[in-house]
């Protein structure tokens, strides 16, 4: 059989990318509007019409029609084509209009534009601007934070780390290791209402402390495995009691690359004199203001939500034991995260932040 004709290369403008990005990893973004996007992204980046097919699981025939379409009409080719029913009331001029105002105004009264306030500034119905944000993927409403690093050796760092996450030495463990301070025992001043039939758990609005604890964790990113410690204060030194408990843990003929934030107790004089005397430890710092990539802050998370947050301690020791009780439950069946980001992938995601916070002039 001859081969088929030669897709068309396409090209993307800056625009189009960040466009296309935001369609393809946005949750609130229609799947199939976010699969059009994988595929553009994709022949952009020189894939060819079966390779895209095959590792987004759809047929050959699917990516050279929306290829097709975008080199037609670009990222407005990717949208569903007209149906049948009754006709369109609302012009798109009217929800372009709509849509800008919504990304490049504010009313005058507030920071952000409300269905209400819309509705009133445009004459369109609040149920017609809910559709036309959420056909957009526009939620005014929300607001996340974010930090960029300004690690000077930022590249370094993130390429050191992630290839230690992809790629892990042999012979040795890659253990993500950090602390989580300042724990707090809480105890509700009344007994909890259980959750019932029609009910869920009620308890007060008010608290009692009963002091803090801080737990050292290591995380073994080829099992999922933690090694945990409680203490009472988190200084250098119980820093370097964690860092023996892991050296007991762990065979003796292993390497240990441990990847870490840039706390001060992480670098002070004790720790590197104990350094020196075990050469089989290796530090990875993480770049500053980065501590995603420190993998045992996502177990972290988990532990919060599964056993702090909602918990109800009367004692600083009750609390530990809750912590070590959930140490235990978890090493009995252990999952290890799946990386799958590349630092390439990571770079270029903070070469794009970098521009949009150029583009907006603050």
């Amino acid at each position: 059989m001859p081969p088929g004709p030669k897709a068309v290369p396409i090209v993307l403008t800056a625009a189009e990318r960040r466009e296309l990005d935001g369609w393809a990893t946005r949750r609130k973004t229609e799947q199939a509007l976010a699969q059009r996007a994988r595929i553009i992204l994709a022949a952009a980046d020189g894939e060819a019409n079966t390779q895209i097919a095959e590792k987004l699981g759809i047929r050959r025939l699917t990516v050279v029609k929306w290829r097709a379409r975008f080199v037609e009409d670009r990222t407005g080719g990717l949208a569903d084509g007209r149906r049948s029913g009754a006709p369109r009331r609302i012009s798109d001029e009217v929800v372009e209009q709509a849509v800008r105002k919504t990304l490049a105004e504010r009313p005058r009264d507030a920071t952000h534009w409300s269905t209400r306030s819309l509705a009133k500034e445009t004459g369109l119905s609040r149920a017609t601007v809910h559709r036309i944000w959420r056909a957009f993927g526009l939620q005014p409403h929300r607001a996340e934070t974010f930090k960029l690093s300004t690690d000077p050796d930022f590249t370094q760092k993130v390429r050191d780390i992630v290839g230690l996450y992809l790629k892990p030495p042999e012979r040795a463990l890659v253990l993500c290791v950090d602390e989580k301070s300042q724990i707090q025992a809480l105890d509700r001043t009344q007994p909890l209402l259980p959750l019932s039939l029609g009910y869920p758990e009620q308890r007060t609005h008010d608290y009692v402390r009963h002091g803090t604890t801080s737990l050292f964790a290591a995380l073994d990113i080829a099992t999922g495995k933690v090694i945990g410690k409680t203490f009472r204060r988190h200084r250098a030194s119980e820093f370097k009691k964690f860092l023996e408990t892991i050296d007991a843990s762990v065979p003796s003929e292993l390497d240990l690359h441990v990847v870490l934030d840039n706390y001060g107790t992480h670098k002070t004089k004790l720790i590197q004199r104990w350094l020196l005397k075990h050469p089989r430890f290796t530090f990875h710092f993480t770049p500053t203001s980065a501590s995603w990539l420190n993998q045992v802050e996502r177990w972290f998370a988990m532990l919060t939500d599964k056993r702090i947050r909602r918990g109800t301690f009367s004692s600083t020791t009750s609390l530990e034991a809750a912590i070590r009780d959930y140490l235990d439950v978890h090493n009995e069946h252990p999952r290890p995260f799946v990386w799958t980001k590349t630092a390439d992938d990571i770079l270029d995601s903070m070469r794009r932040y970098c521009l949009l916070t150029s583009e907006t002039g603050h």
